[in-house]
Protein backbone atom coordinates (compact mmCIF):
# COMPACT_ATOMS: atom_id res chain seq x y z
CA UNK A 1 0.00 0.00 0.00
CA UNK A 2 1.22 3.46 -1.20
CA UNK A 3 2.84 6.16 1.51
CA UNK A 4 -0.09 8.37 1.08
CA UNK A 5 -2.58 5.96 2.19
CA UNK A 6 -1.08 3.87 4.58
CA UNK A 7 2.06 5.63 6.37
CA UNK A 8 -0.99 8.23 7.78
CA UNK A 9 -3.33 4.60 8.00
CA UNK A 10 -3.54 4.48 11.96
CA UNK A 11 -3.50 8.35 12.62
CA UNK A 12 -6.05 8.77 10.15
CA UNK A 13 -8.15 5.96 11.40
CA UNK A 14 -7.79 6.72 14.78
CA UNK A 15 -8.60 10.29 14.42
CA UNK A 16 -11.54 10.00 12.44
CA UNK A 17 -14.12 8.55 15.13
CA UNK A 18 -15.85 7.24 11.78
CA UNK A 19 -12.71 4.83 10.38
CA UNK A 20 -12.58 3.31 13.81
CA UNK A 21 -15.74 2.33 13.85
CA UNK A 22 -15.32 0.10 10.37
CA UNK A 23 -17.02 -2.62 12.49
CA UNK A 24 -15.51 -6.97 13.09
CA UNK A 25 -17.46 -9.14 10.72
CA UNK A 26 -17.56 -10.39 7.06
CA UNK A 27 -13.73 -10.95 5.21
CA UNK A 28 -11.57 -12.85 5.78
CA UNK A 29 -10.96 -14.95 3.33
CA UNK A 30 -13.52 -13.73 1.37
CA UNK A 31 -15.73 -14.00 4.51
CA UNK A 32 -15.19 -17.92 4.67
CA UNK A 33 -14.20 -18.09 8.25
CA UNK A 34 -16.29 -18.48 11.34
CA UNK A 35 -14.08 -18.29 14.14
CA UNK A 36 -15.86 -19.58 17.59
CA UNK A 37 -14.75 -20.51 20.88
CA UNK A 38 -11.87 -23.18 21.39
CA UNK A 39 -12.63 -26.01 23.17
CA UNK A 40 -11.10 -25.93 26.77
CA UNK A 41 -12.32 -28.96 28.77
CA UNK A 42 -13.25 -28.63 32.54
CA UNK A 43 -13.19 -25.14 32.51
CA UNK A 44 -16.81 -24.46 32.06
CA UNK A 45 -17.98 -24.30 35.59
CA UNK A 46 -15.33 -22.17 36.87
CA UNK A 47 -16.23 -19.70 33.91
CA UNK A 48 -19.82 -20.12 35.19
CA UNK A 49 -19.06 -18.46 38.48
CA UNK A 50 -17.71 -15.57 37.25
CA UNK A 51 -21.57 -14.55 35.83
CA UNK A 52 -23.49 -12.72 35.93
CA UNK A 53 -20.60 -9.56 35.78
CA UNK A 54 -21.90 -6.08 34.50
CA UNK A 55 -19.32 -3.56 32.86
CA UNK A 56 -19.71 -0.21 32.71
CA UNK A 57 -18.61 2.18 29.82
CA UNK A 58 -19.42 5.70 28.20
CA UNK A 59 -23.10 4.38 27.06
CA UNK A 60 -24.38 2.58 30.65
CA UNK A 61 -23.40 -0.67 31.47
CA UNK A 62 -23.65 -4.09 29.68
CA UNK A 63 -24.38 -7.36 31.96
CA UNK A 64 -23.56 -10.40 30.67
CA UNK A 65 -24.97 -13.86 32.08
CA UNK A 66 -22.57 -16.21 30.67
CA UNK A 67 -19.74 -16.62 28.57
CA UNK A 68 -20.53 -15.32 25.09
CA UNK A 69 -19.19 -17.67 22.40
CA UNK A 70 -19.74 -15.59 19.12
CA UNK A 71 -18.14 -12.35 19.58
CA UNK A 72 -17.36 -9.96 16.99
CA UNK A 73 -14.69 -7.06 17.94
CA UNK A 74 -15.13 -3.67 16.38
CA UNK A 75 -11.84 -2.20 18.65
CA UNK A 76 -8.56 -2.34 16.79
CA UNK A 77 -6.78 -4.13 19.75
CA UNK A 78 -9.94 -6.32 21.12
CA UNK A 79 -9.43 -9.21 18.90
CA UNK A 80 -5.44 -9.66 20.37
CA UNK A 81 -6.88 -10.02 24.25
CA UNK A 82 -9.81 -12.15 23.31
CA UNK A 83 -6.97 -14.48 21.70
CA UNK A 84 -4.76 -14.53 24.15
CA UNK A 85 -7.36 -15.55 26.75
CA UNK A 86 -8.70 -18.86 24.55
CA UNK A 87 -11.32 -17.61 22.55
CA UNK A 88 -11.34 -16.56 19.25
CA UNK A 89 -13.48 -14.14 17.61
CA UNK A 90 -16.24 -15.30 14.47
CA UNK A 91 -15.25 -11.82 13.35
CA UNK A 92 -12.41 -9.04 13.34
CA UNK A 93 -12.61 -5.32 12.25
CA UNK A 94 -9.50 -4.85 9.47
CA UNK A 95 -7.52 -2.17 10.47
CA UNK A 96 -3.98 -3.13 9.01
CA UNK A 97 -4.07 -5.14 6.14
CA UNK A 98 -2.61 -7.74 5.44
CA UNK A 99 -3.18 -10.50 8.05
CA UNK A 100 -5.36 -13.49 7.19
CA UNK A 101 -8.70 -12.96 9.84
CA UNK A 102 -6.85 -9.02 10.79
CA UNK A 103 -4.99 -11.42 13.25
CA UNK A 104 -0.93 -10.63 13.25
CA UNK A 105 2.25 -12.60 13.64
CA UNK A 106 1.97 -12.35 17.23
CA UNK A 107 -1.07 -13.71 17.38
CA UNK A 108 -2.02 -16.28 15.15
CA UNK A 109 -0.74 -19.03 17.16
CA UNK A 110 -3.93 -18.51 19.37
CA UNK A 111 -5.99 -19.62 17.19
CA UNK A 112 -4.76 -23.12 17.28
CA UNK A 113 -7.22 -24.85 15.18
CA UNK A 114 -10.12 -22.61 15.21
CA UNK A 115 -11.04 -21.11 11.90
CA UNK A 116 -10.11 -17.92 10.97
CA UNK A 117 -12.32 -15.37 11.73
CA UNK A 118 -14.38 -13.18 9.08
CA UNK A 119 -13.13 -9.90 8.28
CA UNK A 120 -14.81 -6.33 7.73
CA UNK A 121 -12.57 -3.85 6.06
CA UNK A 122 -12.19 -0.52 6.58
CA UNK A 123 -15.00 1.68 4.99
CA UNK A 124 -15.05 4.93 6.77
CA UNK A 125 -18.76 4.84 6.98
CA UNK A 126 -19.31 3.46 10.70
CA UNK A 127 -20.18 -0.11 11.60
CA UNK A 128 -21.95 -2.10 8.68
CA UNK A 129 -24.95 -2.93 11.04
CA UNK A 130 -26.11 -5.95 8.75
CA UNK A 131 -23.20 -7.53 8.04
CA UNK A 132 -22.34 -8.24 11.62
CA UNK A 133 -25.54 -9.18 12.47
CA UNK A 134 -24.83 -12.17 9.84
CA UNK A 135 -22.54 -13.22 12.04
CA UNK A 136 -25.30 -13.52 14.44
CA UNK A 137 -22.70 -12.59 17.37
CA UNK A 138 -24.06 -12.82 21.34
CA UNK A 139 -21.54 -9.87 22.10
CA UNK A 140 -19.73 -7.20 20.16
CA UNK A 141 -16.53 -5.30 21.35
CA UNK A 142 -15.77 -1.94 20.75
CA UNK A 143 -13.58 -1.39 23.89
CA UNK A 144 -10.27 0.19 22.00
CA UNK A 145 -12.22 2.71 19.78
CA UNK A 146 -14.68 5.38 19.90
CA UNK A 147 -18.20 4.69 18.85
CA UNK A 148 -20.68 7.33 18.90
CA UNK A 149 -24.36 6.95 20.65
CA UNK A 150 -26.05 6.22 17.59
CA UNK A 151 -23.39 3.68 16.39
CA UNK A 152 -23.65 2.47 20.07
CA UNK A 153 -27.62 1.92 19.74
CA UNK A 154 -27.72 0.32 16.40
CA UNK A 155 -25.21 -2.48 17.42
CA UNK A 156 -27.14 -3.24 20.61
CA UNK A 157 -30.26 -3.98 18.25
CA UNK A 158 -27.92 -6.63 16.63
CA UNK A 159 -26.67 -8.12 20.08
CA UNK A 160 -25.33 -7.24 23.91
CA UNK A 161 -22.05 -4.46 23.18
CA UNK A 162 -19.50 -3.06 25.36
CA UNK A 163 -18.24 -0.02 24.18
CA UNK A 164 -15.07 2.34 25.59
CA UNK A 165 -14.90 3.08 28.96
CA UNK A 166 -16.48 7.15 29.96
CA UNK A 167 -12.93 7.03 31.52
CA UNK A 168 -10.74 7.38 28.38
CA UNK A 169 -10.55 9.66 25.48
CA UNK A 170 -11.61 7.57 22.65
CA UNK A 171 -8.96 5.12 21.12
CA UNK A 172 -7.78 5.90 25.16
CA UNK A 173 -8.30 2.66 27.48
CA UNK A 174 -4.83 1.41 28.36
CA UNK A 175 -4.39 -2.49 27.15
CA UNK A 176 -4.53 -3.71 30.99
CA UNK A 177 -7.35 -2.35 31.17
CA UNK A 178 -8.73 -3.72 27.61
CA UNK A 179 -7.42 -7.53 28.95
CA UNK A 180 -9.19 -6.91 32.43
CA UNK A 181 -12.30 -6.16 30.87
CA UNK A 182 -12.16 -8.88 27.89
CA UNK A 183 -11.32 -11.33 31.03
CA UNK A 184 -14.61 -9.88 33.13
CA UNK A 185 -16.00 -10.78 30.04
CA UNK A 186 -15.34 -14.12 28.92
CA UNK A 187 -15.49 -14.96 32.79
CA UNK A 188 -11.62 -15.45 33.06
CA UNK A 189 -10.51 -12.35 35.28
CA UNK A 190 -7.81 -14.43 37.05
CA UNK A 191 -6.26 -15.55 33.37
CA UNK A 192 -6.05 -11.85 32.47
CA UNK A 193 -4.10 -10.91 35.92
CA UNK A 194 -2.10 -13.24 35.00
CA UNK A 195 -1.18 -12.32 31.39
CA UNK A 196 -0.99 -9.09 32.84
CA UNK A 197 1.51 -9.11 35.07
CA UNK A 198 3.38 -11.67 32.69
CA UNK A 199 3.92 -8.84 29.89
CA UNK A 200 4.37 -5.79 32.31
CA UNK A 201 7.18 -7.95 33.87
CA UNK A 202 8.78 -8.58 30.41
CA UNK A 203 8.30 -5.05 29.95
CA UNK A 204 10.27 -3.66 33.38
CA UNK A 205 13.14 -6.26 32.22
CA UNK A 206 13.56 -4.92 28.89
CA UNK A 207 13.57 -1.65 30.45
CA UNK A 208 17.23 0.06 30.70
CA UNK A 209 18.27 2.71 33.30
CA UNK A 210 19.17 4.75 31.13
CA UNK A 211 15.90 5.19 30.06
CA UNK A 212 14.34 6.00 33.53
CA UNK A 213 13.77 10.03 33.76
CA UNK A 214 14.64 10.61 29.75
CA UNK A 215 12.32 12.42 27.80
CA UNK A 216 10.36 10.76 24.51
CA UNK A 217 7.49 11.31 22.24
CA UNK A 218 5.94 9.21 19.57
CA UNK A 219 5.27 10.76 16.09
CA UNK A 220 4.15 10.40 12.48
CA UNK A 221 4.43 12.70 9.37
CA UNK A 222 0.86 12.50 8.93
CA UNK A 223 -0.44 15.87 7.39
CA UNK A 224 2.87 17.70 8.70
CA UNK A 225 3.80 16.11 11.79
CA UNK A 226 1.55 14.53 14.08
CA UNK A 227 2.54 13.46 17.72
CA UNK A 228 0.44 10.87 20.50
CA UNK A 229 -0.79 11.84 23.13
CA UNK A 230 -0.24 10.44 26.97
CA UNK A 231 -3.25 8.35 26.43
CA UNK A 232 -2.26 6.66 23.47
CA UNK A 233 -1.04 2.91 24.26
CA UNK A 234 2.11 4.14 22.42
CA UNK A 235 3.12 6.92 24.77
CA UNK A 236 2.17 4.82 27.32
CA UNK A 237 4.48 2.13 26.63
CA UNK A 238 7.68 4.69 26.21
CA UNK A 239 6.36 5.61 29.98
CA UNK A 240 6.42 2.08 31.21
CA UNK A 241 10.12 1.95 29.75
CA UNK A 242 11.08 4.48 31.83
CA UNK A 243 10.50 7.64 29.62
CA UNK A 244 8.72 10.51 31.00
CA UNK A 245 6.52 12.29 27.81
CA UNK A 246 6.26 16.08 27.34
CA UNK A 247 5.06 17.69 30.44
CA UNK A 248 2.73 20.51 28.13
CA UNK A 249 1.78 17.28 25.61
CA UNK A 250 -1.68 17.11 26.28
CA UNK A 251 -1.95 20.79 26.12
CA UNK A 252 -0.82 21.25 22.95
CA UNK A 253 -2.79 18.74 21.46
CA UNK A 254 -5.92 18.85 23.54
CA UNK A 255 -8.63 16.03 24.49
CA UNK A 256 -7.21 13.58 22.20
CA UNK A 257 -4.97 10.82 21.53
CA UNK A 258 -2.85 12.70 19.21
CA UNK A 259 -2.80 15.87 16.97
CA UNK A 260 -0.21 17.50 14.38
CA UNK A 261 1.48 20.25 15.78
CA UNK A 262 2.60 23.70 14.13
CA UNK A 263 6.28 24.48 12.85
CA UNK A 264 5.90 26.50 16.36
CA UNK A 265 5.63 23.45 18.55
CA UNK A 266 8.51 21.06 17.11
CA UNK A 267 9.91 21.87 20.46
CA UNK A 268 7.27 19.22 21.51
CA UNK A 269 10.01 16.61 19.37
CA UNK A 270 13.45 18.00 20.94
CA UNK A 271 13.78 15.01 23.28
CA UNK A 272 16.47 12.33 24.42
CA UNK A 273 14.29 10.29 21.81
CA UNK A 274 11.68 10.60 19.40
CA UNK A 275 10.57 7.65 17.94
CA UNK A 276 8.84 8.17 14.14
CA UNK A 277 6.26 5.50 12.30
CA UNK A 278 7.30 6.47 9.30
CA UNK A 279 5.96 4.57 5.65
CA UNK A 280 9.48 4.97 4.21
CA UNK A 281 12.60 5.30 6.52
CA UNK A 282 14.92 6.71 3.85
CA UNK A 283 12.34 9.33 2.23
CA UNK A 284 9.88 10.32 5.20
CA UNK A 285 13.20 10.72 7.41
CA UNK A 286 14.78 13.25 4.40
CA UNK A 287 11.60 15.01 4.47
CA UNK A 288 11.70 15.40 7.76
CA UNK A 289 14.91 16.56 7.70
CA UNK A 290 14.90 19.52 5.49
CA UNK A 291 12.26 21.32 7.40
CA UNK A 292 14.22 23.53 9.17
CA UNK A 293 11.82 23.71 12.06
CA UNK A 294 12.51 20.17 12.74
CA UNK A 295 15.39 19.09 11.00
CA UNK A 296 17.58 21.89 13.13
CA UNK A 297 16.51 20.42 16.53
CA UNK A 298 19.27 18.27 18.75
CA UNK A 299 17.53 15.57 18.64
CA UNK A 300 18.70 15.38 14.89
CA UNK A 301 22.16 16.57 15.20
CA UNK A 302 22.77 14.02 17.94
CA UNK A 303 21.36 10.93 16.45
CA UNK A 304 18.65 10.44 18.62
CA UNK A 305 15.69 9.55 16.32
CA UNK A 306 14.15 5.60 16.37
CA UNK A 307 12.38 5.29 13.04
CA UNK A 308 9.40 2.80 12.54
CA UNK A 309 8.44 1.09 9.50
CA UNK A 310 4.75 1.23 9.97
CA UNK A 311 3.77 -1.12 7.13
CA UNK A 312 6.18 -3.71 8.82
CA UNK A 313 5.10 -6.57 11.08
CA UNK A 314 6.97 -4.32 13.52
CA UNK A 315 4.97 -1.13 12.99
CA UNK A 316 1.97 -3.09 12.77
CA UNK A 317 2.48 -4.77 16.05
CA UNK A 318 3.72 -0.75 17.58
CA UNK A 319 0.14 0.04 16.61
CA UNK A 320 -1.96 -2.55 18.20
CA UNK A 321 -0.20 -2.36 21.64
CA UNK A 322 -1.90 -5.00 23.23
CA UNK A 323 -1.31 -7.48 25.37
CA UNK A 324 -0.35 -10.41 22.76
CA UNK A 325 1.96 -7.16 20.14
CA UNK A 326 3.79 -5.71 23.25
CA UNK A 327 6.57 -8.51 23.59
CA UNK A 328 7.07 -8.58 19.98
CA UNK A 329 7.53 -4.82 20.21
CA UNK A 330 9.71 -4.97 22.86
CA UNK A 331 12.42 -7.33 21.78
CA UNK A 332 12.28 -4.75 18.54
CA UNK A 333 12.20 -1.16 20.24
CA UNK A 334 14.37 -1.41 23.04
CA UNK A 335 17.74 -1.43 21.29
CA UNK A 336 16.99 1.07 19.37
CA UNK A 337 16.00 2.94 22.30
CA UNK A 338 19.25 2.32 23.61
CA UNK A 339 21.40 3.11 21.29
CA UNK A 340 19.55 6.53 20.38
CA UNK A 341 19.95 7.64 24.01
CA UNK A 342 23.36 6.32 24.64
CA UNK A 343 25.18 9.72 24.01
CA UNK A 344 27.23 8.67 21.17
CA UNK A 345 25.88 11.19 17.65
CA UNK A 346 27.86 7.91 15.75
CA UNK A 347 25.95 5.54 16.76
CA UNK A 348 23.52 4.18 14.33
CA UNK A 349 19.85 3.58 15.33
CA UNK A 350 19.79 -0.17 13.16
CA UNK A 351 15.87 -1.57 11.60
CA UNK A 352 15.71 -4.19 13.62
CA UNK A 353 15.03 -7.82 11.90
CA UNK A 354 11.51 -8.55 10.60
Amino acid sequence: MARSSRASRLATALASALLLLATAACGGNDGAGDGGEKPESGKDSAAGSAFPVEIPHKYGTTEITSAPKRIVTVGLTDHDAVLALGTVPVGTTEWLGGYKGAIGPWAKDRLGGAAVPTVLKDTGTGPQVERIAALKPDLILALYGGLTKEQYKSLSAVAKVVAHPKEYNDYGIPWQELTTKVGAVLGKQPEAEKLIAEVEGQIAAAAKPEFKGRGALMATPYEGMFVFGSQDPRSRLLAQLGFELPKDLDQSIGDKFGANISKERTDLLDQDAVVWMVGDVAKDSAKLHKDASYGDLKVVGEGREVFIHETSDYGNATSMTSVLSIPYVVERLVPQLAAAVDGKPATKVEQPAP
